[in-house]
């Protein structure tokens, strides 16, 4: 006798032909984890400057983070507060 319990089809106790296919080819349990990379061990020499790249006034920049809309009046005045001199 079949019947419906829900979605899952009942054969009387029997195993449908999906559970028994699923039964039959079990999944693989999933690969450990890999372990973390060593990180570099610290130098005590500082970093080469990048002439590429010449160190910007932090005014200009937190003018320029106003006028883009990355921060508002409030956040900008208090932010200049703490880096002017």
């Amino acid at each position: 006798m079949t019947g419906m319990t829900g979605n899952v089809p009942y054969y009387g106790g029997r195993m449908t032909p999906a559970q028994a296919y699923a039964a039959s080819h079990p999944t693989r349990p999933p690969s450990p984890p890999r372990p973390p990379s060593r990180p570099a061990p610290p130098s005590n020499t500082a970093p080469p400057s990048s002439p590429a790249q010449p160190r910007r006034d932090p005014l200009e920049a937190l003018d320029q983070l106003l006028e883009t809309g990355i921060v508002d009046q409030e956040e900008y005045e208090q932010l200049r507060a703490r880096i002017a001199p």
